[in-house]
């Protein structure tokens, strides 16, 4: 036990995908998951390291029809670094073999096999000792300007999607959660996660995975306006009432959340229309950020009496789309490191 961070739980894992994300043809190149992984173990704040880190199966960093001799290489190089392997990201995207959800033909058959494929990687991650807790980590693979064109129609075939998928994942002893981001058709608000989770009907199977840089988001109602939680003539100096947005936001969504993102956001957005933009993420102690990190993380990871839900096993840091410069710098993991040790000192607890 460390005196300075006696707090054992969540264990804090680090997410490799910054790595790969948004990175390669027409951008930065990747980075390799070793270096990740050595920038991941390396990281060192009053004698407490990550314990772990989050995944994203694509290559360059973990194939989707990864061996099983891939898969024990990948097992030995997190584990001789002294880290376990958490949540595992499934590539449903069309680019990387998947489909969208809301299509009833080969979308939906291409999007299934992806989460059949990830769900085997977890399962044998688990029985090869690497992995003891996490989640499969899904979308719906389609923009919020394609569901758009049949809103009804097109939120039932996603939750048809996603119940199907749960049938898999249940088979694997795995459970899927959706990712909460503005750019996810269906998922694209606070609101629509909401109705589409209750309409999969699977809360043990299929929940949310909630990211503090993008639930900020559904709070301003970007991609859905009609959902918006903070009223137009909202001020980032009134903290009172961006409290309140976020505690209804959170209350809405924590039952459903079973994978957590500790992240920064600074409010701005990418993308070209009115109803595509995606968020960003920005350094723990960027002085733009709009959220008070250990303390917001609280509004996730306490019940509405101010308890301990203990619904996580570990947290996980999110910086996708950061620069390599910015990846490359060790200051930043310690940094990032710090401020999840935060975390963890305000809502943790000791097991």
């Amino acid at each position: 036990m460390n005196a300075l961070h006696p707090n054992t739980f969540p264990k804090i894992h680090n997410s490799a995908w910054p790595g790969v994300v948004g990175k390669g043809e027409g951008s930065e190149p990747p980075i390799d998951l070793d270096t990740m992984l050595d920038f991941t173990a390396q990281a060192e704040v009053d004698g407490v390291r990550f314990d772990g880190v989050d995944l994203a199966l694509h290559e360059p960093h973990v194939a989707i029809d990864a061996t099983e001799d891939d898969l024990k290489r990948l097992v030995d190089k997190v584990a001789s670094r002294g880290l376990e392997i958490g949540s595992l990201g499934a590539p449903v995207w069309t680019p990387m073999g998947g489909g969208p959800a809301l299509d009833e033909g080969e979308g939906r058959t291409r999007f299934l096999q992806q989460v059949r494929k990830a769900c085997r990687i977890g399962q044998r991650l688990r029985e090869l000792g690497v992995r003891p807790h996490g989640v499969v980590r899904i979308d719906s693979a389609c923009s919020p300007v394609e569901w758009a064109r049949d809103p009804v129609g097109n939120q039932a075939k996603i939750a048809a999607t996603f119940r199907e998928a749960a049938r898999i994942a249940r088979d694997h002893g795995e459970r899927l959660a959706a990712e909460g981001e503005i750019c996810w058709g269906g998922m694209h608000s606070w609101r629509k996660v909401v109705d589409l989770l209750e309409r999969v009907g699977e809360p043990e199977t299929v929940g949310f995975q909630a990211d503090m840089a993008h639930t900020l988001l559904f709070a301003l109602g970007e991609n859905a306006p009609e959902d918006r939680i903070l009223p137009p003539t909202f001020q980032w100096s009134d903290s009172a009432a961006l409290d309140k947005g976020l505690r209804t936001l959170t209350a809405a969504l924590r039952p459903w959340t079973m994978d957590f993102h500790v992240a920064q956001n600074d409010a701005t957005v990418f993308g070209s229309g009115s109803h595509d933009h995606t968020g960003r993420h920005c350094l723990p102690n960027d002085p733009n950020g709009k959220l008070d990190i250990p303390r917001h993380a609280g509004f996730w990871l306490r019940d509405a009496d101010g308890q301990l839900t203990k619904a996580f096993r570990h947290i996980c840091w999110d910086g996708c789309m950061f620069p390599n410069a910015v990846l490359m710098t060790p200051t930043t993991w310690n940094q990032i490191l710090a401020k999840m040790l935060a975390v963890r000192d305000a809502h943790g607890w000791i097991a």
